[in-house]
């Protein structure tokens, strides 16, 4: 945190063995907090935030968010003129808490009928959340999402401590951005460190400037985008696929048996829900109809290479214990008769095409 004595002076960016003309003025964006708006001094743009701003974040460590824990508990209300236009993303208040043992609680059902959202980070201590029929504690470097109005409700349970920082907007788009989020992650989730600092920047950012409505809708927006690259990123994709890496290798080892959805939820170790979702965005489809497919295709293999099986043979050890459901199937899948593929050698000549 800036003492007033420096606030007016230009620090020199922490990334000193980046090239720079010596007419341009670099800093980094903990120099930049006091500031009303994060890329830009008294003389023009940060050339390192002008190349890539998100890259200021990456450093190792959640530098800005201790900036925010260091300026003490704070909130503030944001509540600007609005033009004739409508800001579709807007934050309406922003700060950083401790509670601890004290009344703190927050029905979504008694918050009004004004839709905003509600983006809060545990930074330690712990939380409740009840959310539609589910219970959650949340603990360090949970961050919760919710909309509001709506059937939840968050609160500090006696005897505990919580501590955390949020961001709450409205509009349009940012009601958008946040349901499509809820749909994919829950109202609960794991942010990467570098997307807490990026949040805590703004977070900061709002408590100390954006004195405009336009400025405050920038640095809205900004949060809502820090938070949708987390989610579907291409880090996110990845990490899905990883998860259901364990669901997959048991559908493969087991094709030969019943593979019930609730026993490949319980592999995964997610909701149903959130599994369903996580499988179908890591592979394409629903998990059941990747299950007939995996079978399907084991099936196409076993007529062409172990042609000494009969048909109801490789019925079963493809996990269809009816042979006649497994030509119906087969059929829609290739359009010819199990006995048909092997006879046309129609495998082989799909394996060439591919």
């Amino acid at each position: 945190m800036l003492g007033k004595e420096q606030q007016g002076r230009v620090w020199p960016c922490a990334t000193a063995r980046m090239p720079f003309k010596p007419e341009i003025r670099l800093f980094s964006s903990r120099s930049l907090l006091g500031r009303g708006s994060f890329a830009f001094s008294g003389e023009g743009l940060c050339a390192y935030s002008q190349a890539r701003p998100e890259k200021d974040y990456a450093f190792e460590g959640n530098f800005v968010l201790q900036d925010l824990i260091a300026n003490g508990q704070s909130m503030r209300t944001i509540s600007l003129p609005r033009g004739r236009q409508r800001l579709h993303a807007m934050p309406t208040s922003t700060g950083y808490e401790v509670r601890e043992d004290e009344a703190y609680d927050w029905d979504g059902r008694k918050r009004g009928q004004t839709p905003f959202t509600v983006l809060q980070h545990t930074i330690g201590g712990t939380g409740r959340l009840r959310y539609e029929s589910r219970d959650y504690r949340l603990q360090k470097n949970d961050t919760l999402l919710v909309l509001v109005p709506h059937n939840h409700r968050y609160w500090l349970a006696k005897g505990d401590r919580w501590e955390y920082f949020w961001i709450s907007m409205n509009g349009e788009e940012a009601l958008r951005i946040h349901k499509s989020i809820l749909g994919v992650s829950g109202p609960v989730f794991r942010l990467q460190p570098a997307t807490i600092d990026h949040l805590a920047d703004c977070s900061l950012r709002l408590i100390k400037g954006a004195a405009s409505p336009g400025a405050a809708s920038a640095v809205a927006y900004e949060a809502a985008m820090a938070l949708y690259d987390d989610v579907f990123g291409s880090h996110a994709f990845a990490e899905k696929q990883s998860a259901m890496q364990p669901v997959i290798d048991h559908i493969n080892a087991n094709l030969d048996k019943a593979l019930p959805v609730a026993d490949l939820v319980q592999i995964s170790g997610l909701s149903r829900a959130h599994f369903s979702r996580c499988f179908a965005d890591s592979e394409g489809i629903p998990p059941a109809e990747f299950v007939l497919q995996q079978r399907l295709q084991r099936a196409a293999k076993l007529l062409t290479k172990a042609d000494f099986l009969p048909v109801k043979e490789v019925a079963i050890m493809c996990g269809f214990e009816d042979t006649n459901y497994f030509s119906k199937v087969f059929r829609r899948c290739y359009g010819i008769t199990p006995s048909q593929f092997r006879t046309t050698g129609m495998y082989a000549s799909m394996g060439s095409r591919r």
